[in-house]
């Protein structure tokens, strides 16, 4: 089997309208758009409107989806009740999980299976997911459960519920650019999970149940809360040198350096690296230090002793900023599908949706056998009292 077609790697399995990566020059489009635009002059509303509907938005457009957004906010009182009845250790990745499952419940149509249908549930599941994560944190730490308020944005309202206190600007506006930089990257693990699924005509809660699961993994969204781990096993910048030097030399991975795609600096990560440095001054500006030597120390040593060429991809920077943020370490995943979640809406919506093909083709792909083999006809079964013992 060539080995570059392992886990699909440059296999074109499907067209899509919604994103485009440039591994070579460092680019990431959304829908025609260059993330470093919509960073500077979008917000999270309008980004995620823009990637379920395809254009971007007017005035009239964005503050209706916005207003369906804020209006959408409160989670069940059961799965509150639920929510408080779950072992306090749970992880949080897992808590979202199933909550997202247990919202097809409430979802009166959930067997109308209608563009228009998919839309409504991609609002829901946007302004619903940051609920549940802010309310199982305070709940696992024994705080009050915080009403969602319909007076703040998306980014800032998240914000509230979770820490309890209305948000400073700079807050909002860096967790917002977050949120963007986070929420599409073409076929990932998680957001091509999202899309199997929805091939099988599975309905919209059942395809993001398994991007969650897929993006919980540490080489996936998981990788977020590896690196900050990393950090702090490090805890000083003068350990960085000998701590890479050992992890290499034992055949582990530096997370946070290298991408699949990007051959050249992870867009993204650029952006983070400022913001981290930023809500780093005046505070405990260790962790971001840490990072940036991990970044430049990597870089020369892959470079002077493995001849290769690494650059940071985007869970680098983002743990250092969401420490310095406050953000419980566990919450870095689920943060990251607070926001891919309008990634991966738009793409099951296309995948169920695709002007090329109304219904989507059922993904089966082929494996290479390399089991035991006994021959043409297989082997021989043998009875249970005749085996060898030995």
């Amino acid at each position: 089997m060539d080995a570059r077609n392992i886990g699909l790697r440059n296999i074109e399995v499907a067209d899509t309208k919604i994103s485009s990566i440039d591994g070579e020059h460092g680019k990431l489009i959304y829908r025609g758009y260059d993330i470093l635009d919509l960073v500077n002059r979008s917000t999270f509303e309008e980004t995620a409107y823009l990637l379920i509907f395809g254009d971007l938005p007017n005035q009239i457009q964005l503050t209706e989806f916005s207003d369906k957004l804020r209006y959408s906010r409160n989670i069940p009182e059961s799965l509150l009740l639920d929510l408080h009845n779950r072992p306090k250790t749970a992880f949080p990745m897992d808590i979202l999980q199933s909550s997202v499952s247990y919202l097809s419940n409430y979802d009166d149509d959930l067997h109308s299976d209608g563009k228009t249908d998919n839309i409504q549930r991609a609002s829901i599941l946007i302004a619903k997911i940051p609920s549940i994560i802010a309310a199982w944190n305070r709940i696992r730490n024994g705080m009050a459960y915080i009403e969602p308020t319909t007076d703040l944005s998306h980014s800032a309202n998240f914000l509230y519920m979770l820490f309890g206190r209305k948000p400073q600007t700079e807050e909002i506006k860096v967790f917002d650019i977050c949120l963007i930089l986070h929420a599409e990257h073409s076929f990932n693990a998680s957001t091509f999970a999202a899309r199997e699924i929805a091939s099988t005509r599975a309905h919209m809660y059942a395809c993001i149940c398994g991007a969650l699961g897929a993006l919980s993994g540490e080489l996936h969204g998981g990788a977020n809360i590896q690196v900050m781990k990393m950090l702090l096993d490090i805890n000083d910048p003068e350990n960085v040198d000998e701590w890479i030097n050992e992890t290499i030399k034992q055949g582990k991975r530096i997370m946070g350096m290298g991408h699949a795609v990007y051959h050249t600096t992870d867009p993204r990560a650029e952006i983070l690296e400022r913001l981290s440095k930023s809500m780093s001054r005046g505070k405990n500006s260790k962790w971001y230090e840490i990072t940036k030597k991990i970044e430049n120390y990597t870089k020369f040593y892959m470079s002077k002793y493995k001849n290769q060429t690494i650059y940071p991809n985007v869970d680098l920077y983002s743990a250092s900023l969401y420490y310095s943020m406050g953000f419980p370490m566990d919450l870095n995943t689920p943060i990251f599908a607070l926001s891919r979640i309008a990634g991966w809406a738009s793409h099951v919506i296309e995948e169920k949706f695709a002007e090329a093909a109304p219904k989507p083709a059922l993904y089966r792909p082929k494996a290479v056998y390399v089991g035991k083999y006994c021959g043409p006809m297989g082997c021989e079964f043998i009875p249970i009292e005749k085996r060898d013992n030995n």
